[in-house]
């Protein structure tokens, strides 16, 4: 796979993983049926606001390139996040087979090929500073 294509696969994914994420935050904040689903798979309502925050920041850390450890860090709770719904969602009276598995690997897509991107750029700059 060459620099451009992994790019654009890059881009695709980690978009498509905002879309899904910023959908959650908005269906969290503005539909009651979210908070009914919520409760009725056992969460307490008071995690709703701080989950959909954290959620909001961690959007922000992928998509800044600004820190790397935030952003490590924004890819590792999304991973729990999404692993812990996609394991509620088997105990849940109506499953949603679809949403947290796509999160997943939508997320992981964009992990792997952001950290070949990131060794790829070391080398290079590492390659030009030898030479």
């Amino acid at each position: 796979m060459n620099n451009k294509t992994r790019k654009i696969i890059y881009l695709i994914a980690t978009s498509l993983l905002t879309l899904m994420v910023l959908a959650t935050i908005a269906n969290g904040i503005f539909n009651p049926e979210f908070t009914k689903r919520f409760v009725e798979i056992g969460f307490p309502t008071y995690l709703i606001i701080p989950l959909m925050t954290a959620k909001a920041f961690g959007i922000l850390a992928l998509w800044t390139n600004r820190f790397q450890f935030l952003k490590e860090w924004a890819y590792s709770g999304f991973f729990f996040v999404f692993l812990l719904a996609m394991l509620e969602e088997i105990n849940a009276n109506i499953p949603d087979y679809f949403s947290p598995p796509m999160a997943l690997i939508f997320l992981l897509i964009s992990y792997v090929l952001w950290k070949k991107e990131l060794k790829e750029t070391k080398m290079t700059v590492a390659n030009n500073h030898y030479n």
